[in-house]
């Protein structure tokens, strides 16, 4: 599924919560960005992932970085 396909489901905090994460490559410094716990962002981006059958970053502990699709977002 494209993201325009599965827009109807996307939210702005959606998109808010990815930007944060990719600007900041971390759950944490995003979520103090967005004024929401480390979880809360982490759930946006998992609903986000799951709305468009792809995985948007790779984590390996706590490093963050973009998948291709998440760069192509």
């Amino acid at each position: 599924m494209t993201f325009f396909e599965a827009r109807k489901s996307v939210e702005f905090r959606h998109i808010e919560a990815f930007v944060s994460v990719a600007e900041r490559e971390s759950f944490t410094r995003a979520g103090d960005q967005l004024h929401l716990s480390q979880s809360a962002v982490s759930q946006l981006i998992r609903r986000l992932e799951e709305e468009l059958g792809e995985p948007l970053f790779v984590r390996a502990g706590r490093a963050v970085k973009l998948t291709r699709t998440g760069i192509e977002l």
